[in-house]
């Protein structure tokens, strides 16, 4: 495990201790939650997934541990850094309110030395095809993650969740051709 990944399992810690501390629901999404489900190791930040009543609360539990606030363009999250790692406060993922049913979903996994709550591997994948558009279409992250994790991924409902994207589409044809997946049989009627 590199020095970047070791320090993102310190911050998550952190994280984890600090919300849990103040009473405040989250959810471990993302990278992390892929790494803490047995799939690839991450260097790029952690996500956090926070109801948005919570996040200003969350994100100051986290300053008053001495982390930094950080301004986000975006107005679906809030940032926070443990030194050099980043710590995204996710309240609306992809246009979608983070409630206590998507809270629900997540199961209490140990990571490092914390037991914390991590979003389903079928989560997680839903959410990153969701963000694909023309701009960022890079599946190399995507491919590793699908290959490692596809037992505890329940393909029908990401087929489902991500119909409207064609990003996601070429994705699924993808990982059916690698063999990682099986092919989707279609349905033919009986006239």
């Amino acid at each position: 495990m590199s020095g970047v990944q070791d320090q993102l399992l310190r911050s998550l810690v952190k994280v984890a201790t600090a919300l849990r501390r103040e009473g405040i629901p989250f959810a471990l999404t993302g990278g992390c939650a892929v790494y803490a489900r047995g799939g690839p190791a991450t260097e790029h930040d952690v996500d956090i997934l926070v109801r948005e009543e919570d996040a200003k609360a969350a994100q100051s539990a986290l300053v008053a541990t001495g982390m930094t606030a950080a301004e986000a363009p975006e107005d679906w999250l809030l940032k926070v850094y443990d030194g050099d790692s980043l710590v995204d406060l996710l309240h609306r993922p992809n246009e979608i309110r983070v409630t206590d049913d998507i809270l629900g979903l997540a199961e209490e996994l140990a990571v490092g030395s914390v037991t914390l709550p991590v979003m389903p591997a079928t989560e997680v994948l839903i959410s990153k095809l969701l963000v694909l558009d023309g701009h960022r279409c890079d599946f190399s992250e995507l491919l590793p993650f699908a290959r490692a994790l596809r037992e505890q991924i329940d393909w029908d409902r990401v087929r489902r969740a991500t119909s409207a994207s064609p990003f996601a589409e070429a994705f699924l044809l993808l990982v059916e051709r690698l063999d990682l997946i099986a092919p989707v049989v279609p349905v033919r009627s009986v006239s």
